[in-house]
Formats: C-alpha cells, structure tokens, sequence
C-alpha cells in the first residue's frame, strides 16, 4: 500500500494530513506528487473529485519558498470563485502548519481585504484571471517571484474565454515557474497552452476520457410550461438531494421563488449573486440544510458534492459538452443517480441532437415522478445564532465583546465636562445665553427669507 511519505510528503505534513484523517493517497496523487516535488512540468487528465487538490497542492506546499510583501511564490489559476474557494479550504489549514499562507482572490467582492492580504504577504496566491488581472493593474503585486503555477480546469477557462487573460498572466511571470495543467478533458485549447508555456511534461490520464453517460439513468420529459415546477417538485421529493438547472438568473430566481411555496428546503447560484450570497447557497446545500440547488451553469463543473441523486435540465443545455458536465454532478464514485429533461414541444430537435452527440438513445415519454426512486433526506438543521441578553442585575451579556460607541470620548457620557476627546466649560449661565441665541436665530429666519446662515452656537 503506498502513503504519502513514500511519494516524498515530508513527516510534518503527513501528519497534518493524518489529523484530518487523510492517510492514503488517491490514483492521481500517487501518480502526479513525485513528479511535481522533482520540479518536473506535468499536464494531467482528471474529473472533479478525483483528489487532483491534494496532487498538485502538497508538491507546492513542499516547493514553495517563503513570500515577501506583495511578491507571492506559488500561483493556482481557476475559472470560478467557487473553485477557487474549495482549492483555498483544502490548502490553508496544511500550508498554516508549515508556515505559509494562502489567500484567494477574485471578482465580487471589495479589493480592501485582498489588498491587505498581499501588501502582508501570502506565499500560495487562488486567483481568477480576470480579478487577478485588476490587481496587476493596480500594482498590488507582481509575478516576478513565482516559481510555480498550476491551471486547474484549464477546459473550462478555455470555454469561458479566458485563454488570451491566461496566456498575459503566464508571460508576467518572470522567473520561468514549473508548469502544472490540470483538465477534465485534453482539447485543443488545452494542447495549445502544453505546447507554449510547458517544458517536456509528464503526462497523466486518470480515470476515463469522457464523462460517462452509462452510470446514470437518462429521462427525457415532456412536459407543458406551466407545468414544469410542479413535475420538478415531485421529482425532488422523491429523489432527495437534487441539482435544478436553469438557463438564465430570472430563470433560476423564478423557479426558486415558486419552489420555496411548496416548503422545499433550496438554495439558488447564480452569477448575479455576490460572493457572500454563493458562498450561502453553496454551504446550505453542501451542509444539508438544503435539499435541492437550483442554479446556471456555474454549479455545472468544478463543484464536487456527494450524494446527489438526480439532476433536472429544467431548461436545455446549450450543447451536448454542457449536458455532460451538468449530468456528471450525479452517480459520482460509483454511486448511480438521475438524469432528468425537461423538453417542451420545440425543443426535441435539440434534445435529439444532444443525444446523438452523447452516444445516447432515449425515447420521450410523459413525465412519471412517482416512479423516480425514492431517497430519504434529512435535513440538517442550522444551530441557532446566539442572541445578546440581560442578566439579573441588568447588564448586557454576551459571547462576542461589547463594541466601543464611536464619536465620544472620554467615559462617553454627555454633560461631564467631556466632548469627543475635548474638555469645555458648563456653566448654567452659558446654557441659558446658549439656549436665547438660539431661539432668537430662528425668529430672524422666519422673518427673513434667503437670510445667510449662521453658525450655531454649541449646547451642552
């Protein structure tokens, strides 16, 4: 059996790895990990959730040197905030035990915490190349002390349009970095980046070329707009954990609202949302305080969830690659699920090509939720928040510390001789002077009209 220590992970760090419970490596790790400590380039082939986090993580927790200010060491490229998230959970508490830091940056959200987090210095950089890009611009850092770069889901940013934001961002890196491609499938796109910025490669395959559409059952529904929400609330009872996709955002928001009035437990993703709100959804239903998860297709690659039974095509894909990935969030890990189409009367044309295209052959059929398989859910239910309370004597109590009032200074208590930080003279003499002036400055506004403004006089 092989572990971790005999791929050359020092002892430290297969401890870390041990304390999480982590003791045996995966097939891509066992055949990526020597290859990346040696410094060697390397383009792999593998699914989501194949353990490719870890594969490529470990080799630059082990490589990557110490960090000054605004001068990161080791850079990972993603398409999605989501993906950069998930890679940034797994990486921190490791690169914390041996020293390092790990800091993700991309678009949504204010510059100020990422700012602060370079100008202090961060060794592992998870960035989007568009968020990165702003930030090169802004002269918050600079490349030239990577000494390592990993795209991971280089297909995806190929399709997003993301290849010419790559290829600036790897020409801004100076200082000739090891080289490491991760890709769910070797396209042409991809061919183009190994041969450009890859230097004799170790090439891995893991697992097969395609997703394959043979290890989940295909459904294909026809089924009347109006009643397309009803079909899919039966279907998500029946199936349990479930993931909804809709073409645009009104389209995920709509369905969404109209679900939650039939009580199903959901989360809605989309791009329209801020990285707080998708950090929400996507914690809800990875958590199990929600049981479905309607969303673009920005949930359809790059999210590794377990335990989804069924998956709907609420709306069609836009091509037959879509479908593959939006079916594979199912029958993941050996596991079987669901794949089911919604198809109103001028959309089998397009759902005939797709299966051609797919290597699938199934009939349309009206749509028969109570045949689905039926899983049990149980909803993990959220621990109430902590509320602020008075005790007996009257005093406040509470888990978090009691805020400082802003604006007064001193013990911050009026009429004790103390203003913002600044002493002054209370005599009730000059309160009554104070108070006349006043009432005699409102009686000459009343009178004249367009009259200069004038200074109030300070009251205690």
């Amino acid at each position: 059996m092989v572990r971790f220590s005999d791929l050359g992970i020092s002892p430290d760090l297969v401890e870390s790895l041990a304390s999480q419970g982590i003791t045996e490596p995966f097939e891509v790790q066992a055949e990526a990990i020597p290859s990346l400590i040696k410094g060697r380039d390397l383009c792999c082939r593998a699914p989501t959730g194949s353990g490719k986090t870890l594969a490529f993580g470990l080799p630059m927790i082990e490589r990557t040197k110490p960090a000054e200010p605004k001068r990161p060491t080791a850079l990972i490229l993603t398409p999605t905030r989501e993906l950069a998230e998930q890679i940034r959970n797994v990486l921190d508490p490791l690169a914390w035990k041996s020293g390092m830091k790990v800091l993700s940056v991309y678009g949504g959200t204010s510059y100020g915490k990422q700012l602060k987090g370079l100008g202090r210095g961060v060794e592992i950089l998870v960035a989007c190349p568009g968020r990165l890009i702003d930030l090169l611009e802004r002269k918050a850092l600079t490349l030239e002390d990577i000494n390592m770069v990993v795209l991971d889901e280089a297909d995806r940013m190929a399709d997003m349009g993301f290849m010419e934001p790559v290829c600036s961002i790897i020409e801004k890196c100076t200082s000739s970095p090891q080289m490491v491609l991760f890709s769910a499938t070797l396209d042409r796109d991809v061919a183009k980046l190994v041969k450009l910025y890859q230097d004799d490669p170790v090439k891995i395959e893991v697992g097969p070329k395609e997703i394959s559409m043979d290890s989940m059952e295909h459904k294909f529904w026809k089924v009347k707009p109006y009643k397309k929400t009803e079909i899919a609330v039966k279907s998500v009872r029946r199936s349990g954990r479930s993931i909804i996709f809709c073409r645009t955002r009104a389209g995920v928001d709509r369905l969404g609202g109209e679900m939650q009035l039939d009580s199903i437990p959901l989360s809605t993703l989309h791009g329209g949302l801020n990285q707080r709100q998708r950090d929400r959804a996507m914690n809800k239903f990875t958590s199990g305080r929600s049981m479905v998860l309607i969303a673009t297709d920005v949930a359809a690659r790059g999210i590794d969830v377990e335990g989804v039974n069924c998956v709907i095509h609420y709306d069609p894909p836009d091509d037959a690659k879509a479908y593959k990935h939006r079916s594979g969030r199912t029958a993941r890990a050996g596991h079987s699920g669901v794949v089911i189409s919604f198809i109103k009367g001028n959309e089998q044309r397009i759902y005939g090509r797709i299966q051609k295209q797919v290597g699938i052959r199934k009939r349309f059929t009206d749509p028969r939720p109570e045949d689905l398989k039926k899983n049990d859910f149980k909803i993990t239910k959220e621990e109430p928040r902590k509320t602020t309370r008075r005790n007996g004597t009257g005093s406040r109590t509470s888990d978090k510390p009691r805020r400082k009032k802003r604006g007064r200074g001193g013990k911050g208590k009026r009429g004790k001789g103390v203003a913002n930080g600044k002493k002054y003279r209370n005599s009730s003499s000059k309160s009554n002077k104070s108070s006349n002036n006043w009432n005699r400055g409102k009686k000459k506004r009343g009178q004249r009209s367009g009259s200069k403004k004038r200074k109030a006089d300070a009251r205690p």
